[in-house]
């Protein structure tokens, strides 16, 4: 299922960002089943969201969309980056991102699912 994520864009909070990867609670994806899968502003927000960067989206990916998802209180946002290799990770801290690069067989740390261990290299190329 594709979820989107109300977002304020250009002034407006009428618009809907869709994230590569959404991760909600399980109770939450099920009501998202029964209705227009956005989510609003006055509900939980994603527990993560992740981003893939292309060509096309590299400035809409590191700029735009941060900034956005950081507005709505996202805990974790992830930009994976084919182009440069890396793993960003955006967690949440006193109202802003802080963002840490990983590179090749660093194994990325993750505050939202601190058990996941997962290279970047495993990442990019989705091996196990």
């Amino acid at each position: 299922m594709v979820i989107g994520v109300r977002s304020p864009r250009a002034g407006r909070w009428d618009t809907s960002r869709i994230p590569d990867v959404v991760v909600i609670p399980l109770p939450q994806w099920r009501e998202l089943r029964k209705r227009e899968a956005v989510i609003e502003l006055n509900e939980p927000p994603p527990l993560l969201v992740v981003e893939v960067v292309s060509e096309s989206t590299k400035i809409v990916n590191y700029r735009a969309k941060r900034v956005e998802y950081n507005v709505l209180n996202i805990p974790e946002y992830w930009i994976v980056d084919p182009l440069t290799n890396k793993v960003t990770v955006f967690t949440l801290i006193e109202e802003l991102y802080k963002p840490v690069e990983f590179f090749g067989t660093q194994c990325i740390q993750f505050q939202t699912f601190a058990e996941l261990e997962l290279t970047v290299e495993q990442v990019l190329t989705a091996d196990n």
